[in-house]
């Protein structure tokens, strides 16, 4: 805007002026531009971004349809006035204040007849999605990784098959217009470490995770919590390297708690364990392909599993915390219900229990008590975490008997805690189970931290659902990790 300043209307000045014909203040001030043109001939320089031919018989038009000079001069409206000393800018206007331009040109005459004041348009280099588009398109794009060229005749999709990039399915081709489109949605410099990435403990860059992001599926706005996720999987706790390795069934499982589940949109009732939503699908299959890209696990490598699971691809859902009176995943780990918080479970699949009949607490407890009881197998104790899903149905024979979710948690333990004689190996005639110095021992089936209680699914069905861990759970193994989102 023009200052206080005397104005510089020596002969080494020039001037541009940025239009589109689009513009109806544009098209007001087209009598200026020919006023303008005439005193300065060579000094002015009109850039029009969308039609070449406006203003009609001008000849010091310039056509930016490109929108070149208009990005690399960050014009926001249109009409502006720049004034140039030397390839230097010295200040500019936009607009159409009459008293503005008469003062910034020193031309008191300047826009009679015109009226006194009309707002500009906004410029083409605003319009959604340009920005990223130009800063590509100028160099301007902040990705450094390293390009990979996909000849004329290559088929863009196989080729990103053929170069090991996919889970099987496939992926968004991660140009640099879509990386560089995730990227805008963090704060975080490109170049960021977020940390290295087990089983080859490569560095994975801001930028890196934004390209499995767009490989994935995501859109722009999950990608904060990408980050988030991302940093929790790297939690010495969480032991991401064995989980990896490991020979049993189980993957990460990404829990969402807090205001970012419902801001992007993530599903946590009816079918949130499955498909058809693309925030629950693509942040939990990001991981996975940051793992593999990045990381080097990949299937048949250092990843050994002896028979996987669906979870491989894709397990991320959010946690219905319709209830606000029963404490959420996350406050469980110390959280507040405002923060935005994401967990990991090294989970072993979907295990699911239908009791359809019980409308006590106790006869619901024992019920769960008996289908937990066979996680990893019913003879084996004190080993594998585990992942309670209550659905709203169940939860609410809970709360409707004055149950906190405390009670819960303490009455399964309660049910479950069973005599050591009963399952050292050979008892039963089964060789799987316990050592045999516990035999005269009470014995919980998971050690005190080993069992969690979120609430997902719909509010018809009473049905919920086990996800096992992983049989190294505990201190020696894969423990639950909570991370809080912190600014984008």
């Amino acid at each position: 805007m023009v200052g206080a300043k005397p104005v510089d209307t020596s002969m080494d000045c020039h001037y541009a002026l940025i239009v589109k014909k689009d513009c109806a203040t544009c098209r007001l001030i087209e009598p200026v531009a020919r006023v303008l043109s005439q005193r300065f001939e060579d000094g002015l320089s009109i850039y029009v971004q969308d039609d070449p031919a406006f203003p009609a018989e001008l000849a010091n038009r310039i056509d930016d349809r490109e929108l070149e000079f208009s990005f690399q001069h960050e014009i926001e409206v249109v009409p502006t006035l720049i004034r140039f000393k030397a390839d230097r800018e010295l200040e500019r206007i936009y607009g159409w204040d009459k008293r503005q331009w008469q003062t910034f040109l020193d031309m008191p005459e300047l826009g009679n007849g015109l009226p006194d004041f009309k707002p500009g348009c906004g410029s083409k280099t605003r319009e959604p999605g340009m920005e990223e588009l130009l800063a590509v398109r100028f160099g301007r794009a902040v990705n450094s990784a390293r390009t990979v060229v996909i000849e004329d005749d290559e088929d863009i999709m196989e080729a990103c098959y053929e170069r090991g990039w996919t889970d099987g399915l496939p992926v968004v081709p991660p140009t640099p217009l879509r990386v560089t489109r995730m990227l805008t949605a963090t704060d975080r410099p490109a170049d960021q470490l977020l940390g290295r990435i087990p089983p080859d403990y490569a560095p994975c860059s801001v930028e890196k995770a934004a390209i499995n992001a767009v490989m994935a599926g995501c859109k722009p706005e999950y990608f904060p919590l990408l980050l988030t996720t991302i940093e929790a999987a790297l939690q010495e706790p969480f032991c991401m390297h064995g989980l990896l390795c490991t020979t049993y069934f189980s993957s990460p499982l990404v829990i969402v708690n807090g205001p970012i589940a419902k801001q992007i949109g993530m599903n946590s009732g009816i079918n949130a364990l499955g498909q058809g939503n693309r925030a629950n699908a693509t942040i939990g299959r990001s991981l996975q392909l940051v793992i593999q890209n990045v990381g080097g696990g990949r299937p048949g490598g250092i990843d050994r599993a002896t028979l996987g699971t669906p979870g491989k691809y894709s397990f991320c859902f959010a946690e219905d915390e319709s209830d606000l009176d029963w404490p959420s995943l996350a406050m469980d780990r110390g959280y507040q219900r405002a923060d935005s918080v994401v967990s990991l479970f090294a989970g072993a699949g979907v295990q699911p229990v239908m009791d359809q009949q019980s409308r006590t607490p106790e006869s619901l407890t024992r019920s769960l008590a008996a289908s937990l009881r066979t996680v990893s197998h019913a003879k084996v104790f004190m080993q594998t975490d585990a992942l309670l899903v209550l659905s709203p149905e169940h939860r609410r024979v809970y709360r409707e008997a004055g149950w906190q979710k405390a009670d819960v948690r303490d009455s399964l333990y309660e049910a479950l805690r069973c005599s050591g004689d009963q399952l050292i190996r050979g008892a039963d005639g089964i060789a799987e189970g316990i050592p045999a110095q516990f035999k005269d021992r009470l014995v919980d089936k998971f050690r005190e931290d080993g069992l969690h209680i979120t609430t997902a699914g719909g509010t018809a069905g009473l049905f919920s659902a086990i996800i096992p861990g992983w049989v190294a759970s505990g201190e020696k193994g894969s423990q639950l990790v909570s991370r809080r989102m912190s600014a984008p």
